[in-house]
């Protein structure tokens, strides 16, 4: 079966493409290998100096490696040039810190010399979404390939044009064949390749469901796998936060793109006091959101990524006013051709509702008010996800207690939730385990040696 490239703003098949057969995931693993064995003997300057190319193109390209994201997945343009330069920082930020996060790490011990070498594993499968399409690859491949492991990239059906393109980047910067391919194959396969023992390792961005199978068939196989998976993060306003930012920030928290984002903010928890002035402002600015066309630079809110998407959201949405929510703007799909949605928001969502309980991935934000900080953050933690959280407030206090108390990977203070390549990235609970970024990063797949010498 054909895997499609299919305009989610306008509904067209762009292009087919034919899944890999059985002889080329096989070629793919022995060039995986081979590559291996040559390129985690490199010293980290040469692989630094690959990866600054790869940084290069980027930049040079962004453009038209943009338009491809947009194209494929319906992310507005702008956002999607920002994405290809945070792709190029990721990746000039390992160059040039890499060596020192896996230097040898000395320990007193009653032998002559004891110390901790880092290795790296080898081919590592990563199996990526569709909703940052450059960005999610380019957050494990950095890291990964400056450490001397090798990639291999299944990536979501619906973009394959990026897939390729990531893989052309590898090559055209000087990496040798076999050091990052990508397969486009289908989901049945993708088992195949895990339990292939010359993957030593699996990556996953992408829903709970996904994560729990390959996390499942990895265990199995006895194998490492990280995991990166989806969110329901709270976004907390007490009275003494800057008002107006937090309204500002709220809106773009649960709007980027488009609302399809694992860390994007879904549930709002307001103090009471400022209630109802947060709600009338946080509404006038979501019903104000101009919806279109991608490409037009006066656009704030694009596609959704395909149909399933826009029907899940819909339903999600409808179930939660049926179960009591009240819907104070949005609620509907967008006529005409795409698969654009009306940024909506639920206010009075009771804790059992979709809107509330599951990770909703379009432009819909759950409203709750709270009496105080102890409830906001009973609430908060009232999820099986624990992605990121955000809170506001200028209260030392609060920030201290929100900070220990808030059950998530990540908690942010007065800013949104961001992926940032200097800061660990990941999540407790369903939201996975392991981390992506900054140093603990890039020691996920790695051999911690211990090495003693008498």
């Amino acid at each position: 079966m054909a895997i499609a490239s299919i305009n989610p703003a306008t509904g067209e098949k762009l292009k087919d493409f034919q899944p890999h057969n059985d002889l080329e995931i096989e070629k793919a693993l022995r060039q995986a290998v081979a590559a291996f064995d040559k390129h985690r003997r490199e010293p980290f300057p040469r692989r630094a100096e690959l990866m600054t190319a790869v940084a290069g193109l980027l930049e040079q390209e962004k453009k038209d490696l943009a338009r491809i994201i947009t194209i494929e997945m319906g992310k507005l343009f702008r956002d999607s040039v920002a994405e290809i330069e945070k792709c190029a920082l990721g990746c000039r930020y390992y160059a040039e810190n890499a060596e020192r996060f896996l230097e040898d790490e000395a320990a007193q011990t009653a032998a002559r010399r004891s110390y901790l070498h880092y290795e790296p594993m080898g081919p590592v499968l990563a199996i990526m979404p569709w909703n940052f399409p450059f960005w999610q690859v380019f957050r494990f491949a950095a890291p990964a390939l400056m450490a001397g492991n090798v990639g291999i990239l299944k990536h979501a059906a619906n973009v394959p044009q990026c897939a390729l393109a990531i893989e052309q980047l590898f090559c055209r910067a000087g990496f040798d064949e076999g050091i990052f391919q990508t397969l486009l194959i289908e989901a049945e396969e993708t088992e195949k390749v895990i339990v292939d023992p010359r993957i030593k390792a699996v990556t996953v961005t992408g829903s709970e469901r996904a994560g729990s199978a390959v996390s499942s068939i990895a265990a199995r196989e006895i194998k490492k796998s990280v995991l990166e998976l989806g969110g329901s993060d709270p976004f907390i306003v007490m009275p003494s936060a800057d008002f107006g930012l937090a309204v500002s920030t709220a809106v773009k928290a649960r709007t980027i793109n488009t609302g399809q984002s694992c860390i994007a903010a879904k549930r709002f928890f307001i103090a009471d006091k400022i209630y109802d002035k947060f709600v009338g402002q946080f509404v006038e600015q979501m019903r104000s959101l101009r919806v279109g066309d991608p490409f037009d630079e006066t656009t704030e809110i694009g596609p959704l990524a395909n149909e399933n998407i826009l029907k899940g959201v819909h339903e999600q949405v409808q179930k939660s006013i049926a179960m009591g929510a009240k819907c104070v703007t949005g609620g509907n799909r967008i006529a005409g051709h795409g698969f654009f949605y009306e940024p909506t928001v639920l206010v009075d969502v009771p804790r059992n509702a979709p809107a509330f309980r599951q990770e909703v991935f379009g432009p819909v934000a759950a409203v709750l008010r709270i009496r105080n900080s102890e409830e906001a953050i009973e609430l908060a933690n009232d999820s099986t996800f624990g992605l990121g959280a955000s809170a506001w407030t200028n209260e030392q206090t609060e920030q201290e207690l929100f900070a220990s108390e808030l059950q998530s990977g990540m908690v942010f203070i007065n800013s949104m939730v961001a992926s940032d390549p200097r800061l660990p990235f990941g999540g407790i609970k369903r939201s996975g385990f392991g981390r992506e970024l900054g140093a603990a990063g890039i020691r996920e797949f790695m051999n911690a040696k211990t090495i003693s010498i008498a």
